[in-house]
């Protein structure tokens, strides 16, 4: 039997650490829905975890990174409806739910059960077409299903068929959704897994969910202090709000194979720590021939990771304008993630971190300014001697073997991210996010 499989090998060994998940707590029968515009808007609570990694699934293509902030939301799908949890990956496009029963997965959803789910036959277009996640045609399976192979930054897989059901958020009713429906599971034996039912494709393919929920935008904001937060899918316009500055979504129309043309990519120009401009020509930030070199937006991943020589400049700045305030860990044996090799060492008896430079990502018509505690993060289980260890919170791309900038989620704290579809950009504004919850009585 033929599968078709998308995947993508890396080659940064998977680390053993741990995570943060973002959890949409309420299920959608408890969000609340905006007529602000034609279109109604939903809002969803969300909260942060500490989880294992492993119980939170790699999506298809992603980078290995081992530290990741997950948005995860809740809903109901199939007929009767039945209770799932996915994490939006901005990064991925194919949704899919685990549908086969297992000791490592005992929440599922069950096709069994549903009056309305329909298997899509490997004819389909919906099989055939090429998408981010397709790279390599699809294939039947002996029921001439259409069947696929998820591969992950973990070496882990799953494989099913793709399918389509009624999905449910709010009080909306979206009939013909389509998903992948896996039935084998990850190599994970975290209890957490029973709180993950699938994962939610959130980029710009036509088979992402919010391409096929034809949603003209959405928004989340994550609170730094407190990790509460709020997702909001639909167009909603708020006078409260701080006014957005808006960054052009980056598009191509020749295909390049280190481009990711339904990423969300924008152009970043420069970086400033303080107020001092990296001493790089904007061509250090321009995609090359090959499409190698562009900045992407995913809500997969934690940190921020820049390519050789853009990261260096940073990296030595950032040493200059702490020199004499923080302690260097000196052991080149060591580097965070595989990808962060400037650390510093913090006394465990010392309560805060000193005042720190701030890190500035200046994209075309916008700015995203990285402060305080969101400079450095703690590496969870390191101590040497008397000191905790801190590493800088901005990696190199060319450790991971990745031909990209990617901004994650780290960076995105008590910043409004709206993903404005329709005009093809994407808005920022600092903001409190816990603040911004209680404004839609979510009790945060």
């Amino acid at each position: 039997m033929k599968t078709y499989i998308h995947c993508k090998s890396f080659p940064t060994p998977f680390l053993k650490t741990l995570s943060l998940l973002v959890f949409c707590t309420a299920f959608c029968s408890i969000g609340i829905e905006l007529s602000f515009s034609q279109e109604p808007t939903l809002v969803l609570p969300l909260k942060t975890q500490v989880v294992p990694t492993g119980s939170v699934p790699r999506s298809a293509n992603k980078l290995p990174f081992h530290h990741n902030v997950s948005l995860t939301v809740s809903l109901t799908v199939g007929t009767p409806p039945q209770n799932v949890t996915m994490v939006i990956d901005t990064g991925s496009e194919l949704s899919w739910l685990h549908c086969n029963k297992t000791p490592n997965f005992p929440t599922t959803f069950d096709p069994a059960r549903s009056s309305s789910y329909s298997p899509i036959p490997c004819s389909s277009p919906t099989c055939t077409n090429r998408t981010r996640d397709f790279t390599i045609p699809a294939s039947c399976d002996s029921n001439q299903l259409c069947h696929a192979t998820l591969c992950y930054a973990d070496a882990s897989s799953s494989e099913g068929n793709l399918a389509s059901d009624t999905i449910y958020m709010g009080s909306s009713e979206i009939p013909d959704m389509v998903f992948g429906c896996m039935v084998s599971s990850f190599s994970s034996n975290s209890d957490e897994d029973s709180k993950n039912t699938g994962l939610m494709g959130m980029n710009r393919g036509s088979l992402s969910f919010v391409s096929q929920m034809q949603f003209p935008k959405f928004s989340y904001c994550i609170s730094g202090s407190d990790f509460s937060g709020l997702l909001l899918l639909g167009d909603a316009n708020f006078s409260w709000l701080a006014p957005l500055n808006y960054t052009p979504l980056i598009q191509i129309s020749t295909p390049l194979p280190y481009f990711d043309r339904v990423a969300y990519t924008v152009q970043l120009e420069g970086i400033k720590v303080s107020d001092k401009l990296l001493p790089l020509p904007k061509s250090a930030f321009v995609p090359d021939h090959t499409g190698a070199g562009q900045t992407m937006v995913d809500s997969g991943t934690q940190f921020t990771f820049l390519l050789g020589p853009v990261y260096t400049a940073l990296r030595s700045e950032f040493l200059n304008q702490t020199s004499g305030v923080l302690r260097v860990l000196d052991d080149p044996n060591f580097v965070f993630q595989g990808a962060m090799d400037l650390c510093y060492l913090v006394p465990l008896s010392q309560p805060t971190l000193p005042r720190l430079p701030t890190v500035t990502l200046v994209f075309q018509g916008a700015e995203m300014t990285v402060s305080g505690d969101s400079v450095l993060y703690r590496a969870p289980g390191e101590v040497r001697g008397n000191d905790s260890l801190y590493c800088f919170t901005f990696g190199n791309s060319d450790l991971l073997g990745v031909e990209a900038f990617v901004i994650g989620h780290h960076h995105q704290h008590d910043v409004w991210m709206e993903f404005d579809l329709q005009k093809s950009r994407i808005g920022l504004a600092q903001v409190r996010c816990d603040l911004a919850g209680k404004r839609f009585s979510l009790g945060l």
